[in-house]
Order: structure tokens, then C-alpha cells, then sequence
């Protein structure tokens, strides 16, 4: 385990690994607003399990699967952080304890896990020290809910009630045939097993030696692995749905399952519910920027600068789904080059106050843009009160750029759409830009108002009891303003 950091570099970097879209705490699976919960039931997590024998590539194809699936919300359980603890006779024997049999791993635990996961509640998965045989007594890595769990290891089939919360079964096979099957795959997967304890584990090479030169690399395999892998792992090869040979290799089968993934997930996404939500492009950098600005302990300079780089994405995005016309421009070389012409009858709006963090992004990108203002009194989730307005006089000829950094509940959003609709402006011609929005607040905008079009940077998991965004990103305007002390 890498050790604790707050720096950038370092939240960058982790971000292009697993992960997940922050915390939906216990009660936020089941404080959905009633609105959201009738209208469609909260989706449920796709969960994969990816099995094979010890070594055999199963990592490599998980990262590839969470590699293709990035625009979605992915978590990686790893089986082995479910070992059980040695006890002091155990720890005297510790090179003839087989790691490999079912036995060694805590399966009521990693169940309980799974479950909890799959209802939509975080989790404290139990760091295994590898090194001294035993679990860390006070640190654990927390675990949320997510719309793809990955669950890793070599037995994951084993346990018939384990198999049963998966919605897809993945049997990585390395195998080179059945002559072969002994000796050469045996020196691949110990290989990869060596590199595997040095590197990911903290092992040295001799103390990985030592544990199977009691009777030799070999004896140590056919002794252990080989026999686990013959009773246990690949007996369970019968209940995969699909089997992957040559692992990470075999591109082909991977791109069918993460293309198989993409469409069960989008029975529920509400980018398919409502045609005119759009979510734009998630990269790792994306990511990292969310990562960074829902950071409590990030500095305000930080989350200033990484919020207006998302900003400015969405506002770029936003621009997009604007009408243009055909221009035919001279190059440079006297060539003819045909293109678009920007659209010229143009204005944002934004909802006082956080809405005003989104201001420079928009003068940013539009020259000279007229940009008019709302305020709207809230008082809890149904109280809101238009408090003032001021927009440009032609405000109806024009498309419209509304901006606020987070969609809620989506009532004072709503107040302000219906606003500009009595000043005239076509509902179409209206453009809600945030950085994040909750399924409840969509769900109340798009029902009301399905010809405007919402553009965000990431859909969150729901509202709790106190209508707030979870997991969010706290009071934002407070935030970038500096008035949270």
C-alpha cells in the first residue's frame, strides 16, 4: 500500500487506477426522494467475477475491463484482501500453509462485502499484510457503491452464495495444453506468482524462494497449487459464463464483454431516459480533476483552479449543442476550406451565486458575451422565492447558457427555466450547464422541461435526507468563494 499523501501529483496519478465515484453513505441508498425512486428504481451494480488459476493473467484482464469501461463509476474487490489471519502454530509452519485452498480465505466476510455493495452502501474491505500473515488491525480501504464491482481471485467461484450475486462469471485460461499444462504453465504462473509477491506485495525474492524451496519449486507447485487448482478452481470453471483463453492477450473476448457491460448498464442510464442529458466524455484527467475538487482538505487555491478547468470543459461541451451555419473561409494557401460559423444570437445566465463561478469559463470561450443574472431565495427543498433577476432586454431572440455548478433537487433550477420561458425564450433554446448533477434533480428538470438540453460532467449517486448531493462536493459557492471559514 502506497503511503498517505495529499499532493497533486499523487491524486492524479490514482486516478487513472480502479475507482469509484466517492461515498454514498448508509442511509443514501434509501433517502432517495420519493420523485426519483417512482420514477424509475435505482440501478442496480453489474457485478463481475474474474476467476482462473493462481497467476494466470486474471489482474490484467480486470485492468483492462476497468481500462474500456472509464465513463463509468468501477470498483476492483480483491479476494486475497480476504485471507484469514495465521495463528501463532500456523506461523510456525507458514511454508507448508496452503494459501490456496479455500480455508485461507474468510468467505462469510467477503460475502457480507458484496452484499452491502450490491444494496448500494460502502464497505471497509480488511488490508492483508503479507509480509506477517495477518490483517491490519486499524486501517481498512473503504469501498463504495459503484455501477460495476469487479470481484478478483482464484476460489470466487468456489462458494455457490458468492456466485450468486454475480451478474457476469469471467474464467481467465492460460492454458497450453493438456501435455503441457504441468510443466510449462507451471513456470509461467510461478513466475508471475514471484513477480506478483515482490513487486505488489513487498516480498523479497529470497523469502518468495523460501517458501517454495522446501522440496523445490517444483515439489512446492505440485504440492500446493497445482493440487488447489485441480480440486478447487478449475471444477469451477463449469459456472463461467464466458471463458477468456490466453487472458490479456486475447483482446477480442474482452472488447465483447465490456460492449456487453455497456448495454446492461444503459438499460438504466438516464442518458437513455432522457435523450437531451448529456454527460461529457470522461477521461482520467476528468476524473482526477473530480477526485481533487471533492477533496474536503484540498486548499482553496486548488480547488479553484481544477474547478474552472472543468468549467471550462463543460462550457466548451455546451457550446457544442448549439446551431451553426455553413462558412467557406480562404486559407493561408488560397484553398477553400468549408466549415461552421458560430452562432451569434448568444447569452448565458446565471443563478446567484454559484452559478457566477462559471461566468469566466463562459467570457472565456464567447467574446463579449451578455451574461444576466437570477437569484432565488431557498428555504429547505420545497420553499424557493425568485429574489431578482436582471437579463438583456432581447433575451427571447437568443439561446440561452444557464449556469450552476450543481443540479440538485432541481426546484430552483426549474424556477429559473420557467423565468426565462415567461420572458419569452423557447424551451429549446435553453442550455442548463453543471459540473455535477443529482438523478433526482434531472428527473425534475427533464420532466418538466424536455426540450432543454442539460450538459454536466458527472451524474451523481442521489440526495440525502438533507437534499444534498452525495457524494458532492459540499457548498460550492462557498467553496470557490472563500466564505466556507
Amino acid at each position: 500500500m502506497p503511503e498517505e499523501t495529499n499532493s497533486i501529483d499523487y491524486i492524479m496519478e490514482k486516478a487513472s487506477g480502479p475507482h469509484f465515484s466517492g461515498l454514498r453513505s448508509p442511509t443514501a441508498a434509501s433517502s432517495s426522494s420519493s420523485s426519483f425512486a417512482d420514477a424509475n428504481a435505482p440501478r442496480q451494480p453489474f457485478v463481475i467475477g474474474v476467476s482462473g488459476g493462481t497467476a494466470s493473467g486474471k489482474t490484467t484482464v480486470c485492468d483492462m475491463i476497468i481500462q474500456q469501461l472509464h465513463d463509468h463509476r468501477v470498483v476492483l474487490v480483491n479476494q486475497d484482501s480476504f485471507y484469514r489471519g495465521l495463528n501463532t502454530e500456523e506461523l510456525k509452519r507458514v511454508h507448508e500453509y496452503n494459501f490456496d485452498h479455500p480455508d485461507a480465505f474468510d468467505t462469510e466476510q467477503l460475502l457480507e462485502c458484496v452484499e452491502k455493495l450490491k444494496s448500494g452502501q460502502y464497505v471497509q474491505v480488511p488490508i492483508y499484510d503479507f509480509k506477517q500473515h495477518r490483517r491490519s488491525s486499524d486501517s481498512f480501504r473503504q469501498v463504495n457503491a459503484s455501477d460495476v464491482i469487479i470481484l478478483e481471485g482464484i476460489l470466487v467461484f468456489h462458494d455457490q452464495r458468492v456466485r450468486n450475486l454475480m451478474n457476469m462469471k469471467i474464467f481467465v485460461d492460460t492454458v497450453l495444453g493438456f501435455i503441457w499444462q504441468f510443466i510449462i504453465d507451471a513456470d509461467v504462473r510461478l513466475a508471475r506468482r514471484i513477480r506478483r509477491d515482490t513487486v505488489e506485495r513487498g516480498r523479497d525474492v529470497n523469502s518468495v524462494l523460501e517458501q517454495v524451496s522446501l522440496f523445490g519449486v517444483m515439489l512446492y507447485y505440485a504440492k500446493f497449487v497445482k493440487p488447489a487448482f485441480d480440486d478447487f478452481v478449475l471444477p469451477s470453471k463449469k459456472y463461467a459464463d464466458v471463458i477468456i483463453p490466453r487472458g490479456g492477450d486475447n483482446h477480442v473476448a474482452i472488447d465483447l464483454i465490456v460492449q456487453h457491460i455497456r448495454t446492461k448498464l444503459g438499460e438504466h442510464d438516464l442518458c437513455k431516459i432522457y435523450p437531451n442529458v448529456y454527460v461529457i466524455q470522461s477521461t482520467f484527467q476528468i476524473r482526477g480533476m473530480h477526485t481533487l475538487i471533492r477533496d474536503r482538505d484540498i486548499s482553496k487555491h486548488d480547488f479553484v483552479f481544477y474547478s474552472d478547468r472543468l468549467i471550462r470543459l463543460v462550457v466548451e461541451h455546451g457550446l457544442g449543442h448549439l446551431p451553426f451555419t455553413e462558412k467557406q473561409v480562404i486559407t493561408p494557401t488560397a484553398s477553400i476550406y468549408t466549415g461552421v460559423d458560430f452562432c451569434k444570437k448568444l447569452c448565458g445566465v446565471s443563478i446567484i451565486r454559484s452559478g457566477e463561478s462559471m461566468e469566466n469559463a463562459l467570457r472565456a470561450c464567447c467574446k463579449g458575451i451578455k451574461i444576466g443574472k437570477i437569484l432565488i431565495h431557498r428555504d429547505g427543498d420545497d420553499g424557493k422565492q425568485l429574489i431578482y433577476e436582471k437579463l438583456p432586454k432581447d433575451i427571447s431572440e437568443r439561446h440561452v447558457l444557464l449556469l450552476d455548478p450543481v443540479l440538485g433537487t432541481g426546484n430552483s433550477a426549474n424556477q429559473a427555466i420557467e423565468l426565462l420561458i415567461q420572458k419569452g425564450v423557447p424551451e429549446s433554446h435553453i442550455i442548463f450547464l453543471n459540473l455535477i448533477s443529482a438523478p433526482e434533480g434531472i428527473h425534475c428538470v427533464c420532466k418538466r422541461f424536455p426540450s432543454l438540453k442539460i450538459v454536466t460532467s458527472e451524474i451523481d449517486v442521489a440526495l440525502n435526507e438533507e437534499f444534498r448531493v452525495i457524494p458532492g462536493m459540499g457548498e460550492f459557492g462557498d467553496r470557490y468563494f472563500g466564505t466556507d471559514d
